[in-house]
């Protein structure tokens, strides 16, 4: 479900089926992401999508009470970052919520970010994604009918000898009931959005969190909206009227006890690092240096810095800046991680494997790490560090099942100890995830012929090799 304001555009009468197709576009959260995000980003059909570990970490640890309290921590919802600039979250399948990078960039507090996923944890936990595709199903239905009466009007405004007349009659028995069911559709949708923000608000009293950051978010929005909104049909928008909304918002918010809670620094300063971090990484060097300039001596400024640094091809002085974080936060995984990153992409892998084996042993759910290490173990050419490749990837893939960059690097390290099975299934695997299904079936051939029958190789060969998709259903 999006928090960015957004208008329908009445679609042709002579096309009424279209008011579901228009619906479904606004609805973002009822269509369109494909079971696997990454898989479609790469594929061009979806949104690009970052990973990283430090901001994943960051965003589990945000989203875990809510969750809790939500009834929905043992549902393996994930938090999906959308490399975007703009400030928007949606939900679109149940089990995962798209955060734009531009909504972590512009939220100044962990609170503003946390009340924004309660509020999509609401849509989740309330089902609004099943009970928005039955009212888009029925508004189906609906539109359908009403174009079979409309049709039935024009041929009876015809044979009763007023060909004039029968055009007036027909667009009127079109459109009619195109805009009782538009109008119905968007009330729902603006029922749901009032539903969510009530139920974001009970998350975060539940969670002894204060509702301050989610209100001044939306009071943010409906600031930037309130005059391209004020000659809009308020029954055609997709969200309650910004001014209605904020107001029951206010007054949820302000009756918390939890109103004047601040939240805890070390969150915080998680906080200023990740939005450094996707500044760093996003932002030309010029708007990095704006944003935090020299002056700014805080960790997330050199942070920042440091990454636009050796993003832009100077490693030795990014390198030196690395080292001055690590020296103030030894412990911080996440520093030693970057060190590593920078010296591998600058070509310098052997160097890489230090920093990264230090950032592996620091970071809590380390498996892009570990990805990341496997990686630069690949690079210096060294067969003996097959072994401890293959070891670090496997651990990678069991929690990271969708990356089609932990199958091709364990295809490598499978190929340098000589077991071209466990290469060709791994490459398989990788082109599945990635969406390549020819390619994935004619490798997973090809390993079902180095497997023994029956093997467990052989099998997970056989599975991709014969993999048929399901056919879309129809709505």
């Amino acid at each position: 479900m999006t928090l960015m304001e957004r208008t329908t555009t009445a679609r042709r009468p002579s096309r009424p089926v279209a008011v579901a197709v228009s619906l479904a576009l606004v609805a973002s959260h009822c269509v369109a992401i494909a079971p696997s995000a990454q898989a479609q980003a790469r594929r061009g059909g979806g949104p690009p999508i970052i990973r990283d570990a430090e901001i994943e970490q960051l965003l589990r640890d945000y989203t875990q009470p809510i969750l809790k309290v939500a009834g929905l921590s043992k549902q393996n919802i994930q938090v999906v970052i959308i490399n975007n600039r703009s400030f928007n979250a949606f939900v679109a399948d149940g089990r995962r919520i798209f955060v734009n990078a531009g909504a972590l960039m512009d939220a100044e507090t962990p609170n503003q970010i946390i009340g924004v996923l309660a509020h999509e944890t609401g849509h989740i936990a309330g089902g609004h994604l099943s009970r928005m595709r039955e009212q888009i199903q029925a508004a189906s239905t609906q539109a359908i009918i009403a174009m079979i009466l409309g049709a039935g009007a024009l041929v009876a405004a015809s044979r009763s000898g007023q060909p004039g007349a029968a055009g007036q009659v027909g667009a009127a028995a079109l459109s009619a009931p195109q805009s009782a069911i538009q109008n119905s559709l968007l009330a729902y949708i603006r029922s749901q959005e009032d539903a969510a923000d009530r139920a974001g608000v009970r998350y975060l009293n539940a969670t002894g969190q204060s509702a301050r950051g989610m209100y001044e978010t939306f009071k943010r929005m409906a600031d930037q909206i309130l005059y391209s909104s004020r000659h809009i049909d308020p029954y055609m928008q997709t969200h309650p009227l910004p001014g209605d909304r904020v107001r029951a918002l206010e007054g949820l918010a302000k009756a918390s006890p939890h109103w004047d809670k601040k939240d805890a620094p070390a969150l915080q300063h998680r906080h200023d690092l990740m939005r450094a971090k996707l500044f760093g990484f996003i932002e030309p060097p010029a708007g990095v240096n704006r944003r935090y300039p020299i002056s700014d001596n805080s960790l997330a400024a050199r942070y920042a810095r440091a990454i636009a640094t050796y993003r832009f091809g100077n490693v030795q002085l990014a390198s030196s800046q690395i080292d001055a974080l690590i020296q103030a936060q030894p412990q911080n995984g996440y520093f030693h991680e970057l060190k590593g990153q920078a010296l591998l992409e600058a070509g310098r892998p052997a160097e890489a494997i230090a920093p990264l084996r230090r950032a592996v042993q620091l970071a809590p759910n380390p498996a892009l790490i570990q990805i990341m290490l496997g990686q630069a173990l690949l690079a210096t050419n060294n067969k003996a560090y097959a072994d401890e490749a293959v070891k670090l990837l496997e651990a990678a893939i069991q929690r990271e099942k969708e990356s089609p960059e932990a199958f091709t690097q364990i295809a490598l390290a499978y190929g340098r100890k000589g077991d071209l099975a466990r290469a060709d299934l791994a490459s398989a695997q990788a082109a599945f995830v990635r969406g390549d299904l020819s390619t994935a079936r004619a490798l997973a051939a090809r390993a079902k012929s180095r497997f023994p029958v029956g093997s467990p190789g052989w099998v997970r060969a056989d599975d991709i090799a014969s993999y048929k998709p399901k056919a879309p259903q129809r709505r």
